[in-house]
């Protein structure tokens, strides 16, 4: 896997485990996110991805439950629907009670309950006997906590860490601590609902008496806790906001007891449980909800759903979806802005989080250690420790060539789908500076198409969405050299600025408005003459340094049709391309294609199959009038999803073409769940219903809508538009596809375009 997402040959996607072989269980809360195994148990070698990591930081990296000694047995093991919590429900083997008697098999029934809440881990194990005679059971809990750094789970070694500081123990609690070389305290507290009979820094030993048909509670709770937090440098940094909900809860000032004590009497297992149960029902009842007639297409939906709601964080300016999974459990630019793009229809308040976030993180100053410039678009934040003493450089990291104009893009498209002026007008001064670095510094050359040239020792060799070390390389498979300009990024330029053209109108800059327009007409004019390679029917994936186009066919295209700015002759030539057999799987659409000499199906970027690049291409499909293929796609993904664990979309899997009777190939170390992989559903039934927004006028327009042959019914409930709310029924027919309105509440119209 040596192409693995690599970051000078080291940061990016290094893991010593592939995660499809483990059938791991994940939950997330804001900064903490845990990996367990089957069981609920977190193991240690071979097993290294386990954990529960709070800001980037393996807080537990071992917890083992046994009772006498062994291991129970699995009966089922399942992360919730809304995914907020994990149940395994576990029995006995035959054990040994004394020196004469046996528990027999299956005369205990174990279940463990499992959450995350404001940076703790809650565990309640409930026993049940079914014995003939009482029994007395020792439950044994091993854990350990190594205060790894997530960088180097992916396999960055260091020559140096802190100091594992001497534990706290008592019958009820242990506190394991540890001084990193940031003086940051990090603690992990364990606290348990019962004395322990023995207790240690590695384990409790918890006795449990119990007749015949009784049952006992054994409740743990382990806090994550860091004190003396170093202030973040960095490009721009915001002040600290306790209404920031992402840290509720972690900090305490000083370095006394202040922490544990918050630990130690903080909330119980079921006011917690309360508060998360109550998490899901607002985000589901504030959500578009989409139910059709096919049930294993709702379970696809349905899981997305709750994915998103698992990697939503609330943030001080709003709701933010981390990238995925156990690599991207962080703020990054390009995965919210596409994720919010994904679910703009259904979702609005999600791009405003998107937006006001990104917005108070642009770049003020020159960093070249950080790849920053004026006016730019954070690409990744992280919290850990070797993030803060910049063994790594991706703190505060700008290292991405398409944030910035995607950002652009998205405030125009949420304004376009909610006529919020009053927000457009609050962070209209980031819009202006955004402008501002894609005419200056993104243009390295002066040549005017954007390049990156990056500067940060030890960021990223590429810096689009491909950004491996090699995903933008020549036909004879030559990598191509700083600077780079890609294909789908100019596309992105010139949707900014047509979007940042309406903008301006709206609030009266009607001379910027023009001058933005002209500037993107301009740039349409010269990227055709510049990119279009005739030999393969397709757009150069990329420009080099010396401007030799990199002709090479590759899904990047397909975002040139999403952003408009692809010639109408060339667009059915790329969308031929793209759903050629050289390009499409049966699954969906490769990143590049088969007959390309460094296409490898089972690498990163160059031959796999990622849901959200399929999602924009299907996008773009559909602004160019081939709905066919947009079906195409969203079928293939929804074929997909029958055959991958939970019906969850990982962030990518592998580009073998589709076999009978044979699911995807998964990816060994591709996140699951990330959030654009997960958003991709919504944004591939707006693009097939044809589905967009008039604010002004009160109506929702759907242009040529379809549905594909598996469903033949769609219920659409909760749409709002303005101050209006809608509930539609979508119905397939043989010649077309009808859109009825079932509820309605203020004044709203619904048109159809046939």
């Amino acid at each position: 896997m040596s192409d693995v997402i690599e970051v000078q040959g080291q940061y990016y996607i290094r893991a010593n485990a592939s995660i499809a072989d483990l059938g791991n269980r994940v939950l997330k809360h804001a900064d903490t996110f845990a990996i367990f195994d089957r069981h609920g148990d977190i193991r240690p070698l071979g097993f290294e991805n386990q954990g529960v990591f709070h800001e980037g930081t393996r807080f537990i990296s071992r917890w083992k439950l046994t009772i006498n000694g062994s291991s129970p047995l699995l009966l089922s093991s399942n992360v919730k629907e809304d995914n907020d919590f994990l149940v395994v429900d576990m029995t006995n083997p035959a054990l040994p009670v004394d020196h004469e008697r046996l528990l027999p098999h299956g005369a205990v029934h174990v279940v463990r309950t499992a959450f995350l809440w404001e940076a703790t881990f809650f565990e309640r194990i409930e026993i049940s006997s079914f014995a003939q005679q009482p029994v007395l059971l020792s439950v044994e809990l091993e854990f350990g906590a190594d205060y790894v750094d997530l960088f180097e789970v992916r396999g960055t070694s260091r020559q140096k860490h802190g100091q594992v500081l001497e534990p706290k123990i008592a019958q009820d609690q242990v506190v394991l601590s540890y001084e990193g070389l940031d003086s940051a305290l990090r603690h992990t507290v364990f606290h348990f609902s019962k004395k322990a009979r023995e207790v240690s820094a590695e384990r409790a030993v918890i006795e449990v008496a119990l007749k015949p048909h009784e049952n006992e509670t054994i409740e743990c709770k382990v806090s994550c806790v860091v004190e003396n937090v170093p202030e973040r440098s960095g490009a721009r940094t915001p002040a600290r906001d306790s209404s920031d909900e992402s840290r509720a809860g972690v900090r305490a000032p000083g370095r006394g007891n202040g922490a544990l004590d918050w630990a130690r009497n903080g909330e119980t297992f079921n006011i917690a449980f309360g508060q998360v149960h109550a998490a899901f029902r607002d985000y589901r009842k504030e959500m578009t909800s989409i139910e059709t007639s096919n049930p294993q297409f709702n379970d696809w939906i349905h899981q997305s759903r709750a994915d998103l709601h698992l990697l939503l964080t609330n943030t001080r300016a709003g709701p933010y979806p981390y990238a995925g999974i156990p690599w991207f459990s962080c703020i990054f630019g390009r995965d919210g802005i596409v994720t919010a793009l994904e679910l703009l229809w259904i979702a609005p308040e999600i791009a405003r989080g998107v937006l006001a976030y990104l917005a108070s993180r642009q770049a003020t100053e020159i960093i070249p250690a950080s790849d920053a410039e004026p006016g730019k678009i954070l690409h990744e934040e992280r919290k850990g420790e070797m993030a803060v003493l910049k063994e790594v450089p991706f703190g505060d990291y700008y290292g991405s060539i398409d944030s910035t104009p995607l950002w652009l893009v998205l405030a125009g498209c949420y304004y376009e789908r909610t006529g919020d002026k009053e927000f457009i007008s609050q962070i209209w001064p980031n819009v202006q500076r955004a402008l501002a670095w894609i005419d200056t510094y993104a243009d390295c050359d002066g040549d005017g198409f954007i390049e990156y040239c990056p500067r940060a020792s030890g960021g990223l060799t590429n810096q689009g969405w491909k950004d491996s070390e090699d995903a933008v390389f020549h036909e004879d498979g030559t990598l191509a050299h700083a600077p780079v300009a890609l294909c789908e990024v100019q596309g992105y330029v010139y949707e900014a600025k047509i979007q940042a053209a309406r903008l301006a109108e709206a609030l009266a800059c009607n001379e910027q408005a023009e001058d933005l327009r002209r500037a993107a007409e301009l740039l349409k004019s010269r990227f055709h003459e510049a990119f279009w390679c005739e030999e393969i029917q397709t757009y150069a994936l990329a420009l080099d340094g010396e401007k030799k186009p990199c002709s090479v066919r590759s899904s990047n295209a397909g975002h040139c049709l999403l952003s408009g700015i692809a010639q109408p002759d060339a667009a059915g030539r790329i969308k031929s391309g793209l759903m050629s057999d050289a390009m499409f799987t049966g699954w969906g659409v490769r990143t590049i294609a088969s007959s390309e000499p460094r296409y490898n199906p089972l690498s990163y970027h160059n031959g796999s199959v990622w849901p959200h690049d399929n999602a924009l291409i299907a996008a773009g499909f559909a602004r160019y009038g081939f709905k066919q293929a947009a079906l195409r796609i969203l079928t293939g993904l929804f074929e997909a999803s029958l055959c991958l664990d939970l019906n969850r979309m990982p962030e990518l899997f592998c580009g073998f073409r589709r076999r009978r009777g044979e699911g995807p190939t998964l990816y060994p170390v591709a996140c699951n769940p990330q959030a654009w992989a997960s958003a991709a559903c919504f944004s591939l039934i707006q693009s097939c219903l044809g589905v967009r927004f008039d604010p002004a006028g009160g109506r929702i327009y759907f242009e040529n809508p379809h549905l594909p042959e598996c469903i033949e019914r769609m219920q659409i409930k909760n749409l709002k538009v303005a101050s209006g709310v809608v509930d539609l029924s979508v119905v397939r027919h043989a010649r077309n596809v009808a859109v009825n309105v079932c509820h309605r509440a203020g004044k709203l119209e619904v048109v159809v375009i046939h």
